[in-house]
């Protein structure tokens, strides 16, 4: 297969992730290959949130003094700067979170609560993160709505004809499904599934952690109702998320946690709810790592989304090209041209964990387990895997040293070179 180029400088974008230049092991340089778990951090973060530390830090929004007003337009300058990002109609409708997870939660207690009554249908599917599926089972036990689940196929997708006729048949209210699987790599036809959604009168939510890190994501050009990331896995800090939605939709939910920030006024009988979207961020937000987060969609924005999905496609397909040729080794998800950057294996009856241990001895950083995806892992039919997953700093010399370590295991374990 001809492998293309793409105009980036991977030589000089690998420079800027610090944590890359080191040797996991004596004699063994770190080939990371774990970013769908969490991605590395460039440097204009690190020094984006050393500047606001060193210079900047007081609370946002409360103090009239200097440093209150850097630390505010720090913080809200990251709203403005996620908004552009993906296309949102106001920086009102950017709700800063701690991750995906909570942005998630988040849909379920406010939106779900106030919204969905016994016998409502909310479809979810097999390949869903837990994060996309332990919030609805909570609320299915709470609040009687019942829950389906869009098959996965033998090729990892999603079998639309089971979605249109849940569509068709029940009384659907939402749809939430993840864009892009942290498993398989399958990146879902969510515009139009949306689509069909809207058509049945149901809303949608999207689980975008394993997408807005990669692909350009317009939310408005997707018409979602919802779309759930993580800093952290977009080169930007742990401990910040977003949730986006319509802010006709959030101007309608009661708050998520009380506090301070997120009221107007306070009497000891009682309390009335600040505008958008100071509504749903209670306390002090996470403030530094807000400048971080910033930092990193101008990072990411100034490399181009396309650019940075052209490359992980170099990347990937190589990856499953070489892959393909180990002996006893099995490859899931579906074919290259409906996949992102994830190869996830495993390798004859070795479990996953053994695999991940023998690859780490050689300073290759994979993951292994189920991926918070057990109910996936039981559709396809084995307890554990092994997944690399590959960012924008990854290079075929990356997938090089996957595949000489895999050999190496495969000798360890007797299975011949």
């Amino acid at each position: 297969m001809t492998h293309p180029t793409v105009p980036l400088d991977i030589a000089a974008i690998r420079a800027d992730f610090p944590i890359l230049d080191q040797e996991a092991h004596p004699g063994k340089r770190l080939v990371f290959l774990d970013s769908a778990a969490s991605s590395q951090k460039p440097r204009q973060v690190i020094d984006a949130m050393s500047h606001y530390y060193e210079t900047s830090h007081a609370n946002v929004h409360r103090g009239i003094h200097v440093l209150s007003e850097r630390a505010t337009a720090a913080y809200e300058g990251a709203r403005e700067k996620v908004c552009a990002f993906i296309n949102a109609a106001s920086p009102r409708e950017i709700i800063f979170t701690r991750n995906t997870t909570e942005s998630i939660n988040l849909i379920a207690y406010s939106w779900g609560r106030a919204t969905l009554r016994p016998g409502d249908v909310i479809v979810l599917s097999e390949m869903e993160h837990h994060s996309n599926l332990v919030p609805w089972h909570i609320l299915a036990e709470q609040t009687g709505v019942h829950l389906r689940y869009i098959p996965v196929t033998d090729e990892g997708l999603l079998d639309l004809d089971a979605y249109r006729a849940f569509l068709r048949e029940e009384p659907v209210r939402l749809v939430s499904i993840m864009h892009v699987s942290n498993v398989l790599g399958t990146v879902n036809p969510v515009r139009e599934m949306i689509a069909e959604a809207h058509a049945a009168g149901a809303l949608f939510a999207v689980d975008g952690a394993q997408s807005v890190p990669h692909l350009a994501v317009d939310v408005q050009a997707l018409d979602a109702d919802f779309l759930a990331f993580s800093a952290h896995k977009m080169a930007g800090p742990t401990g910040i998320g977003v949730l986006y939605g319509k802010r006709a939709l959030l101007e309608a939910m009661p708050p998520f946690l009380g506090g301070g920030e997120m009221i107007r006024r306070v009497t000891l009988e009682g309390s009335t709810w600040n505008d958008l979207p100071h509504k749903f961020e209670a306390g002090t937000p996470a403030i530094a790592e807000a400048a971080g987060l910033g930092a990193a969609v101008d990072y990411l924005g100034a490399l181009g989304m396309d650019n940075i999905l052209a490359h992980e496609k170099i990347v990937a397909d190589y990856a499953l090209d070489r892959l393909s040729e180990i002996p006893g080794l099995t490859l899931y998800g579906p074919d290259a041209s409906q996949r992102n950057g994830v190869a996830t294996f495993t390798l004859q009856d070795i479990h996953a964990h053994d695999v991940a241990q023998l690859l780490d001895a050689e300073g290759v950083a994979v993951r292994a387990g189920h991926h918070c995806a057990m109910p996936l892992h039981k559709r396809l039919g084995v307890a554990a895997t092994a997944r690399a997953s590959f960012y924008v700093y990854n290079t075929r010399d990356d997938v090089d040293a996957l595949v000489e370590a895999i050999y190496n295991a495969r000798r360890v374990f007797g299975l011949g070179g």
